[in-house]
């Protein structure tokens, strides 16, 4: 057309030396606890007897009830359609009900929007409200995905390290020491993956206030809500600030509570205009979640809690029974799990040893000499940027736990200076 300008190409000899793959994209890291997974279940498929304590997800079936909601929704015609970008009206309603049953948070159906599992809520809510050179606190240790996901949206993720002489817990006067004029969100975990901590209310109320005070974003991820243990309670940030409402972001799904890890449906609760901005970008990446995996979560939050009571109840077994077992291994000191399926060991003062030969400097080290001396598979604490720690995931069978811990043990008890 008359009067444009047509784009400049590049010359011949820059394209074969411009990189197959974005720098965007080529800067995230991989997720080293499927990448563990992964690596044990190869092994275990060859032949070797593996004992993974890698991935979180819990070792029970999908509550019957769930299953045949599933399998009625295929028989449905309707499911063969698409549907609204932010998630089954029901659904969304289910969502707003359950929200105000488990945490006395009130909210609308227009303020949900549902997403395939937690990590796409996740990214949606960073790409939604981060904008590039925005800073995003990230106290440690963290889930693996929260930097990359910031990062990925522009942002620049904050690492804030905590350890066990504050319960792996941050306070207003240590996010002081980390926060700038570019600080723009919290996120806030509770209970936490991978240490296990939960919060008190004092504790959240604290931070929700610092938070007000400062005007401040904070993501909240609830997906451990369920899963707390003794005296302990799962408390929400904008429940107990409610000032921080309009600034809140709360994440949380089915895969955790209801062992519905491969169905891919998670939520993000947020103010409205975030929601329906969140909407238009899901639109463009994925349109609406599968709607036989919507039909399955609303029957699971529809439904009663017995399951979960039952899962809590073998958790919270096994909880007690590993975290006495790491604690008994010779240099290791494990902080007791409060809430969540992990056991978060401090290995610190096994590293330099002697194993076998092999003298491991790194927890990640570590995990490699565990794995091939003793076919136990952990994820190394620099995953979650806490070198020196490992993190073990007790969602898995009484007997095998205890067998995959003794033999951590015994490989251990031959270390040496």
């Amino acid at each position: 057309m008359a009067g444009m300008t047509a784009p400049s190409q590049p010359a011949p000899s820059d394209i074969g030396t411009r990189s197959r793959i974005s720098a965007r994209v080529g800067a995230v890291a991989p997720s080293a606890t499927l990448a563990i997974d992964a690596k044990a279940k190869s092994m275990k498929a060859s032949g070797l007897s593996v004992i993974g304590f890698g991935a979180g997800e819990p070792d029970f079936p999908t509550p019957d009830h769930i299953v045949a909601a599933a399998i009625a929704a295929c028989a449905d015609t309707v499911n063969h359609r698409y549907t609204p970008v932010a998630g089954l009206p029901e659904l969304r309603r289910a969502i707003a009900t359950k929200t105000q049953r488990d945490s006395n948070y009130v909210i609308s159906p227009d303020q949900v929007l549902v997403a395939n599992g937690g990590k796409h809520a996740i990214a949606n809510a960073f790409a939604t409200v981060i904008d590039p050179g925005d800073e995003v606190i990230v106290p440690a240790p963290f889930w693996t995905t929260y930097p990359e996901s910031i990062a990925l949206a522009g942002g620049i993720p904050v690492l804030v390290p905590t350890d066990e002489s504050t319960g792996f817990q941050v306070t207003p006067e240590l996010l002081d020491r980390y926060a700038t004029s570019r600080t723009k969100m919290l996120v806030f975990v509770s209970p936490s993956n991978p240490t296990g901590a939960v919060y008190d209310r004092a504790g959240v109320e604290a931070i929700g206030r610092y938070c007000v005070d400062r005007d401040w974003w904070v993501l909240t991820d609830e997906i451990y809500e369920h899963l707390v243990y003794g005296t302990h309670q799962q408390h929400s940030l904008p429940v107990v600030v409610p000032e921080i409402a309009d600034r809140c972001i709360v994440v949380n799904g089915v895969a955790k509570t209801y062992a519905m890890t491969g169905w891919r449906v998670g939520w993000m609760i947020a103010p409205v205009d975030v929601i329906n901005a969140a909407t238009n970008l899901q639109s463009h990446e994925t349109s609406n979640v599968n709607n036989v995996s919507q039909r399955a979560a609303l029957a699971a939050l529809e439904g009663d809690l017995s399951a979960v009571t039952m899962m809590r109840e073998a958790f919270d077994r096994r909880r007690r029974t590993i975290h006495a077992m790491l604690n008994g291994i010779d240099r290791v000191t494990c902080f007791e799990p409060q809430g969540a399926f992990y056991a978060f060991p401090s290995f610190k003062e096994v590293l330099g040893r002697s194993i076998r030969g092999r003298r491991p400097a790194t927890t990640l080290e570590l995990a490699e000499v565990v794995l091939e001396e003793a076919l136990v598979a952990f994820v190394p604490g620099e995953a979650f940027g806490a070198p020196g720690y490992g993190r073990f995931s007790y969602a898995l069978g009484d007997d095998e736990m205890e067998e995959g811990v003794q033999r951590v043990a015994d490989l251990l008890a031959e270390a040496s200076d």
